[in-house]
């Protein structure tokens, strides 16, 4: 499938749901920011991607992202940042949302299995929904020293070291 064609509009979702849960399909969904991609996404998803059939990633808008992580983020937008991932055979699907958190998005999708970092375990959003809907919270573990911000920092620090005026 063409990468471009495994990004959809949220409005599309629950035709495309209703069809791969009629083939018994086991849908699994997991969002983030990915700003950066490395190899601690590139864990994260295939770790996702493992717990069913069918993997949606839900990615924040840059709207979403700039209320979330400030003004000077993100370094990618959306459709570059969606693009990349629907690159990647572990993605499915992926879809943009504009809220801060996405569970409006995870109350629509009522994926059976919801995947989110285990630095989240304090609070998972839509976790409420999907376990009242007879699924399954999923805490995947992270990849220790990969980090978007780490990355940002050593991009940082090199500049500064090569421009030592400033």
């Amino acid at each position: 499938m063409d990468s471009k064609r495994k990004i959809v509009d949220r409005g599309e979702m629950p035709d495309e749901l209703l069809r791969l849960r009629e083939t018994g399909k086991t849908v699994v969904f997991t969002n983030g920011c990915f700003d950066i991609l490395h190899t601690g996404h590139v864990d994260y998803i295939e770790f996702a991607r493992s717990q069913g059939d069918v993997l949606i990633i839900g990615i924040n808008s840059d709207a979403s992202v700039r209320r979330n992580k400030g003004g000077n983020r993100p370094i990618v937008p959306q459709e570059n940042r969606a693009r990349v991932l629907a690159a990647l055979e572990s993605v499915d699907y992926v879809v943009v949302f504009d809220e801060d958190e996405p569970a409006q998005l995870v109350e629509e999708l009522l994926p059976d299995v919801l995947v989110k970092g285990a630095d989240w375990s304090h609070y998972v959003s839509g976790r409420e929904a999907v376990e009242k809907n007879g699924g399954k919270v999923i805490l995947a573990d992270l990849t220790e020293g990969q980090s978007t911000t780490g990355i940002i920092e050593t991009i940082e620090a090199n500049c500064r070291a090569d421009n030592p005026k400033g």
